[in-house]
């Protein structure tokens, strides 16, 4: 889609208004329209597919973060819309296909990891399941139907795949006792499959719905991930949203509210913890049979998320404390190096820092000196590529995994954008 993006770049006023700032300009030129020139693919059918970058899978999360920053532009423009639309009809399909898979092919090419013992499918290219490859294709549709105001896609087909996802997480609140679920894959390390021959460690009922794996892809070490499962709780308020105003169907509504209840009740029960430094704070995970993860991870939906997701305000009191709790050594994947200091990733080796996590910690600041900071350490971080990376070395950002990471770009360029429209040029660094 070359010439399609360099059309739209001749009239994108945010670059315009990034006179002062050249450097700025060419990340955000880089980064915000990276999704669409080089991962995204429109089908014959009208779907999409958007494949995560050096991996030629689609990630539902990853398709659906890819996209994000393109919403506000949708209402105006039929190729936003295409494309948005597209994805989101593709996605849902392929969540039919087989709810428990985090990726998939674009076409029954049986590519991917096959040599997993779990239930397989042509179409999928890898089974680890994981609660917020759910909730992003739903949140990427409601957040659609907000800024567009089309309904279109909310036909019986997202209808189905709604409550069948409604379905799935009802049977995860007892996984051992009600999951079909079972995933192991051999001769790998730890962090790549299950533990008690693919069901996962034990758990208690607590009201929240199970996940198998985080969405860094590693394995939970507790199954109840509590930053997922807030993403859960958002995804079912949109379901009320779209059950009442879109299809009125009442019955939708009373299911997606009576299970949002549940999981949010077993987060305020199972999953805050008295830190005896920060006082009360969100646990990472946990089990319900009093076993706790401190920690957080850069992969999103993570804690630090907490209000980009929109399960709380970052105002909220627990939020602020466990915020001070992941951007310090108490967490142990925060690390400060001689090039930058902020959040990385057990998925990733001890010391690199994430882009995403850099790029989400000011997404949800309301510090302006923090935000001054973390631009100039992510612009300073990028190897000299004018791109986003996974993880780089704290004290060498030379040193980093995956070269081409479209959802880190993406990220970034939404972070730019809204800079921009919020007037904040002021808060680039100087490029005396």
């Amino acid at each position: 889609m070359k010439g399609s993006v360099d059309e739209i770049t001749k009239n994108d006023n945010v670059i315009a208004r990034l006179e002062q700032w050249p450097r700025m300009a060419r990340f955000y030129r880089n980064c915000f329209y990276n999704t669409l020139e080089t991962t995204t693919e429109v089908l014959d059918d009208g779907t999409a597919f958007v494949f995560t970058g050096d991996i030629p899978a689609m990630w539902l999360r990853d398709s659906s973060a890819q996209v994000r920053h393109y919403i506000p532009l949708a209402a105006g423009d039929d190729r936003y819309r295409q494309i948005i639309e597209g994805l989101i009809r593709r996605q849902m399909s392929y969540i039919r296909i087989d709810p428990y898979a985090n990726a998939f092919n674009k076409e029954p090419n049986n590519q991917g990891h096959k040599g997993d013992l779990t239930e397989g499918s042509p179409w999928v290219w890898e089974r680890k399941y994981e609660i917020d490859s759910l909730c992003y294709p739903i949140q990427l549709a409601y957040l659609y139907w907000q800024a567009t105001g089309r309904t279109e896609l909310f036909d019986d087909a997202f209808k189905e795949t709604v409550n069948a996802i409604i379905g799935l997480w009802t049977a995860e609140q007892k996984h051992e006792e009600w999951s079909p679920y079972r995933f192991q894959r051999l001769n790998c390390p730890e962090s790549d499959t299950l533990k008690n021959e693919g069901l996962g460690t034990p758990t208690a009922y607590t009201g929240m719905t199970w996940s198998a794996f985080r969405p860094s892809d590693d394995a939970c070490a507790y199954h109840y991930l509590i930053p997922s499962n807030m993403f859960a709780v958002v995804a079912l308020r949109y379901v009320q949203r779209i059950a009442l105003d879109v299809y009125g169907d009442e019955a939708l509504e009373a299911a997606a509210g009576k299970l949002c209840g549940e999981i949010d009740a077993g987060i305020r029960a199972y999953g805050i913890f008295k830190h005896h430094q920060f006082g009360d704070i969100y646990a990472y995970e946990t089990d319900g049979l009093g076993r706790y993860n401190l920690m957080d991870d850069a992969n999103v939906p993570s804690l630090l998320s907490i209000p980009y997701m929109g399960y709380a305000p970052a105002d909220d009191p627990i939020y602020r404390n466990t915020r001070r709790f992941i951007l310090s050594r108490e967490n142990p994947y925060y690390y400060e190096g001689k090039a930058a200091k902020g959040i990385g990733s057990p998925h990733t080796p001890s010391g690199y820092i994430w882009h995403i996590g850099l790029t989400m910690q000011a997404l949800t600041s309301d510090d302006d000196e923090e935000i001054r900071e973390l631009l100039a350490m992510i612009v300073s971080t990028d190897a000299g590529e004018g791109f986003m990376h996974e993880g780089f070395h704290a004290d060498n950002p030379a040193e980093y995994t995956r070269p081409w990471f479209a959802w880190a770009n993406s990220l970034f360029g939404e972070l730019i954008y809204k800079l921009v429209e919020g007037k904040k040029q002021h808060l680039f660094p100087s490029e005396a």
